[in-house]
């Protein structure tokens, strides 16, 4: 037995406080103060509860020093955890001291032992360790000795299980404590409507075997309700089991969860709740405070090595000291505590033992204290347990365990939020004050690394169209994030049943949000919920870029096709044929010669006579010159006068007008363009190709596409690709672009559409994407479901990223602005055509002068043989004479220049016949038609 005199007997070291108690102590005696005697029990020395006790004794004897005041004498006992005889023992050596009331900080299984003594020999024992509701103890009868000054945890974790509408969960104990709350706990909530999973802990391998099973079972809401000690090493196990994401939610019921240090779950995202009953502005736990600052100065007793005893043990053992403190107040205020001495002394020995009628009402007064202490508000109800008490509401964030709401008993509203996040319903954690975990995966241009990379650190290690998606959405909707690279480097496919890549990781709780070019489909929707698309794209085809074809000499051509220009060709002589025979069937475009330059012997020369003959100027040689002066836009210097040969030229002019437009409008795009020319364009090509494989990517949504797909294109593809005897499925989009690049035109990869413009910007600049997209399809942030609200609000952020024109200035910059295959500049030179453009030309032009040469040649020779055969001269002569008129223009006969002499003589072989406009009349017999 271990009394505490009046002011105590304080640790060594603390001399001056030792000092200040002896002289108000002598004063107390001086003054005739009166002393009582209590007694508190401990598991354990040098405790928190042992410092809360001996401080609330030397608070209450500095201030009861008067000469009507009681001051304390203070009976310490300690026993094992579990020993319940070593405990009546200990009750009953107090109660033979003429202990007027008892204190308990002991384990659970001492407690029913403690019930039993205080019932029998009518002492109240206060017990600090458990609440009488937690324990199951019938709280309905009034004559229960046993009082509980801890108050009862259990309605608050049942408001906050209802509160976040939890259906399957886990709890984890490690003690009878436990299992009493737990059992408590599920009368109120029935394991009819709530699957719940409970596990007890011993030691660090089973706290890792059952953080594990709760893992890989998909709990991922438990209530911890275990001692500081088991606390600390769950906290050492849950992030190295990755069990630190949003989606886990952890309640504990260690009162002091604030004291530990979070510093490694507070990026993790994981949500944190915890409780305390201290109330750190009241005047007994800033005494406490003050105590224990000074005997961490002095740093000489042993309980001063310890890290902090500012616990709600300590707070509830210096209250315990408090309500004793009131209770002998009101025993004194109703003259009750004169029949205190005259008890006289007493023994469990005592047979048979008779009750006093003092003890009934040391009992009733305790029941009627009320006062505020250093564990807040503090009064009792009938049944000796504690009705009016605060609870405060703790959850994590990045600088530790905050307040973010209470638990009144007394209120009408109990659970009350400080938090407005907390109280619309958005469960723990503000988005503004939470670091989310982002998972993603390198894939240019949405997620690249820095280089150098050993200059840069955590999220600014990386850059690229997500990361800047990410800061934009901050602006618009505050948050922190981490982002983690996905560790197998897969998007998310279904395997047995389990996914992997980024999608499983949001569904296994390991990550909060997925950015990527992450596809929605309708299976990852089933787990997973997705923002609105910020990105709409579809599967198309790269191939290797085929090698730039110059014009050749007569692309002059190529604007109108094969088939057209042979259309034209018959067109035009079908217009001259129809022209000609319109104009010998009409009478309009014959018209007859009344003059003709006939010099004979019978008239002189230079004389005219009149003809009978008549002409039509639309001969088959006229009419396809006219054909072709109106093709060539250049017309000619006849022209039909009948009513027919006008409609045939009119439609000609017509036919000819369009053409000749649409041939000018598409020539220089022909002339000016560099033309690649490939055999694929179409998935169709693909399939009907020999020579030309394909592929696409091993995991993900094309795969899955063609897989599911019911159209038979793509089920022929698919069972290509899925049957190939060389693997054409490829791991990454760059192994596929590199293999595309590699087999010169014989592979072809399937790529969704961004990604495909994404390598035809880089270098070596040798790929491009052919033909239409083989679906359509959207990118959207992967959210994990247990951030419904969150997910809203990053949905409202994208929508208005887009109407103010973010995200296409977004894909602007990291597809064009930023990509290396830049066209040249669009200036006069790049532009202007070369010889090779238009050589074709120049050579028409230099065949049809050569061609007009020959024929000019051709005609010479023919004229001058058919000359000397008349004249019966050589051909020399004649040729001679004809190079002669050729030069001087002379137009004289070849008779007169072979034979000067006889000219007169000799006959003519010329005419020259002259039309006229209007005919004369002429006699319609003896009409000649000339063809």
């Amino acid at each position: 037995m271990r009394p505490i005199f009046p002011l105590g007997d304080l640790w060594r070291g603390s001399a001056l406080l030792l000092v200040a108690i002896l002289v108000a102590c002598l004063v107390s005696f001086c003054q005739g103060a009166r002393q009582l005697s209590i007694g508190a029990i401990f598991t354990d020395k040098l405790t928190t509860s042992f410092f809360g006790f001996r401080r609330g004794a030397i608070l209450h004897n500095v201030a009861n020093n008067g000469t009507d005041s009681v001051q304390f004498v203070g009976f310490e006992k300690y026993v094992s955890d579990s020993n319940s005889f070593e405990l009546g023992q200990k009750v009953c050596d107090l109660f033979t001291n003429g202990i007027l009331l008892i204190g308990a900080d002991i384990e659970t299984p001492l407690i029913p032992t403690a019930l039993s003594y205080s019932g029998t020999f009518h002492i109240p024992i206060i017990i600090t360790s458990l609440s009488k509701r937690d324990m199951g103890l019938n709280t309905t009868g009034t004559r229960d000795y046993l009082v509980s000054l801890m108050p009862s945890l259990v309605p608050v974790v049942v408001d906050l299980v209802r509160f976040h509408q939890w259906k399957r969960f886990a709890f984890i104990y490690d003690g009878d404590k436990g299992l009493l709350r737990l059992h408590a706990l599920m009368e109120r909530l029935s394991f009819k409507t709530y699957d719940v999973a409970f596990r007890k802990i011993n030691n660090r391998s089973s706290i890792i075997q059952t953080l594990r099973e709760f893992r890989d079972t998909k709990r991922q809401q438990i209530i911890c309700d275990t001692s500081n000690k088991n606390t600390k090493l769950l906290m050492e196990q849950i992030p190295l089991l990755g069990m630190v994401t949003a989606s886990y939610h952890y309640i504990f019921m260690d009162l002091d969860i604030d004291k530990i240090n979070m510093e490694k779950f507070q990026y993790g995202g994981m949500n944190v709740t915890g409780f305390n009953i201290l109330n750190e502005t009241s005047f007994n736990f800033i005494q406490m405070k003050r105590a224990w600052d000074y005997i961490k100065l002095q740093n000489t007793s042993t309980i001063s090595r310890q890290k902090n005893v500012l616990t709600h043990r300590s707070g509830l053992m210096m209250d315990l000291v408090d309500v004793m403190d009131k209770t002998v107040k009101i025993l004194k205020q109703e003259k009750k505590l004169e029949q205190f001495d005259n008890r006289g002394q007493r023994s469990c020995d005592d047979d048979p033992f008779r009750p006093w009628e003092f003890d009934k009402n040391v009992l009733r007064f305790l029941k009627r204290v009320s006062f505020t202490g250093a564990t807040g508000p503090i009064s009792f109800n009938n049944f000796g347990e504690r009705s009016n008490y605060v609870f405060n509401i703790l959850s994590l964030f990045d600088d530790g365990m905050q307040k973010i709401g209470t638990w009144d008993a007394k209120a009408v509203k109990q659970l009350k939020f400080d938090n407005v996040a907390y109280a619309n319903g958005n469960g723990p954690g503000n988005s503004k004050n939470k670091t989310y975990l982002v998972t993603s995966v390198i894939e240019p241009p949405y997620l690249m690394l820095k280089e150098p990379r050993h200059l840069y650190f955590g999220n600014n290690r990386y850059q690229g169209y997500a990361i800047d998606l990410l800061e934009e959405i901050v602006k618009k909707t505050p948050f922190k994030y981490k982002i983690n690279l996905v560790h197998d480097k897969a998007y998310g496919i279904p395997i047995n049943g389990t996914w992997n890549g980024m999608v499983g990781e949001l569904v296994d709780g390991k990550a909060d949000l997925a950015v990527a070019p992450l596809t929605i489909t309708s299976d990852r929707e089933r787990v997973i919920d997705f923002t609105k698309p910020f990105m709409s794209l579809g599967i198309s085809i790269m191939i290797k870029k085929p090698q730039t074809t110059k014009p050749d000499v007569f692309s002059f051509m190529h604007p109108l096709s094969y088939e057209i220009w042979m259309c034209i060709v018959l067109a035009y002589a079908g217009v001259s044929v129809v022209l000609f025979l319109v104009s010998r069937f009409s009478p309009k475009e014959w018209y007859p010669i009344e003059y003709t330059r006939v010099p004979t012997d019978e008239a002189p020369s230079g004389t005219n006579q009149l003809n009978d003959k008549t002409t039509n100027d639309f001969g088959i040689t006229n009419s396809l010159w006219f054909s072709f002066g109106a093709l060539m836009q250049q017309g000619c210097d006849i022209s039909p006068r009948s009513l027919s040969g006008r409609i045939v030229g009119g439609v000609w002019w017509f036919f000819t007008l369009i053409i000749i437009s649409s041939y000018t409008a598409n020539l220089a795009a022909f002339l000016t363009v560099e033309r690649m020319v490939t055999n694929i364009k179409s998935a169709q090509d693909l399939v009907q190709s020999k020579d030309v494989s394909y592929g696409m990517l091993g995991e993900g949504s094309t795969l899955e596409f063609f897989k599911q797909s019911k159209i038979p294109l793509y089920m022929d593809m698919w069972t290509y690709m899925n049957n190939s005897e060389r693997s054409v499925l490829m791991t990454s989009n760059e192994q596929g672009a590199e293999r595309v690049r590699h087999m010169n035109g014989k592979f072809a990869f399937l790529i969704e559409s961004t990604i495909n413009e994404y390598f035809s910007q880089q270098k070596p600049c040798d790929t491009m994407k052919v033909g239409q997209n083989l679906d359509s399809k959207s990118y959207g942030i992967g959210v994990s479901r247990n951030l419904i609200k969150f997910s809203d609000d990053l949905t409202l952020a994208i929508l208005q990223l887009r109407e103010e024109g973010v995200l296409d200035a977004l894909q602007k910059r990291w597809w064009f602005d930023k990509g290396e295959c830049h066209e040249a500049n669009a200036d006069a030179s790049s532009n202007a055509l070369s010889l090779s453009n238009v050589a074709g030309v120049f050579y028409i032009l230099v065949g049809g002068l050569s061609m007009a040469l020959f024929s000019a040649i051709i005609e010479f020779y023919w004229k001058s043989r058919s000359q000397s055969r008349k004249q019966k001269t050589s051909l020399a002569a004649a040729m001679r004479a004809k190079v002669r008129l050729s030069v001087t223009g002379e137009n004289a006969d070849l008779a007169s220049q072979l034979h000067p002499k006889g000219n007169a003589s000799a006959p003519s072989t010329e005419t020259e016949t002259t039309p006229i406009d209007k005919s004369k009349d002429s006699s319609p017999e003896g009409n000649h038609t000339e063809v």
